[in-house]
C-alpha cells in the first residue's frame, strides 16, 4: 500500500501525532478539521457559525491540496458539542457542497480540542484520472 501525505500551509498545522490527510490510491482520509485560523492556529470566534464556516475553509483547502475539491467529498462526520446547532450547520454547508451531497454523521460530543464546539472529518475519492 503506498501512502502520500497531504499538507497545506492553507490549513491548521497538525497540531499532534498525526497528517492532515493520507492519500491511497483515489481516497484520500481527511483528519478532523476544528476552526483554526491556519495563519494564527487561533481559534477564530466564540460564535458557532463562525467556527463551522471556519471548519469548512480548512476541509476546503485540505481537499484542494490532494488534489480534489469540498464536493469531491463521499462521507463526512461532524462531532458537535451541542447538537442543538444541526441547523446552522446544515445551512453553512450548503454554501460549500452541491448536489449530490455526501454522506453523513452528526456526533453530539462533551467536549473538542482547545474548547471549540465543532470538529469535522471525512473521506474524499478523487476523481480516476487514468
Amino acid at each position: 500500500m503506498m501512502k502520500t501525505i497531504i499538507s497545506t500551509e492553507d490549513a491548521p498545522s497538525a497540531i499532534g501525532t498525526y497528517s492532515q490527510a493520507v492519500k491511497v490510491g483515489n481516497t484520500v482520509y481527511l483528519s478532523g478539521q476544528i476552526p483554526l485560523d491556519p495563519k494564527t492556529m487561533e481559534v477564530v470566534s466564540q460564535d458557532f457559525a463562525e467556527q463551522a464556516d471556519q471548519v469548512f475553509k480548512n476541509l476546503s483547502a485540505v481537499c484542494e491540496a490532494s488534489g480534489g475539491d469540498i464536493n469531491n467529498m463521499v462521507k463526512v462526520n461532524i462531532f458537535m458539542t451541542d447538537l442543538s446547532n444541526f441547523a446552522t450547520v446544515n445551512e453553512i454547508m450548503s454554501k460549500y457542497f452541491s448536489q449530490p451531497y455526501p454522506a453523513r454523521a452528526a456526533i453530539g460530543v462533551s467536549q473538542l480540542p482547545k474548547g471549540v464546539d465543532i470538529e469535522i472529518d471525512g473521506i474524499v475519492e478523487l476523481p480516476n484520472t487514468n
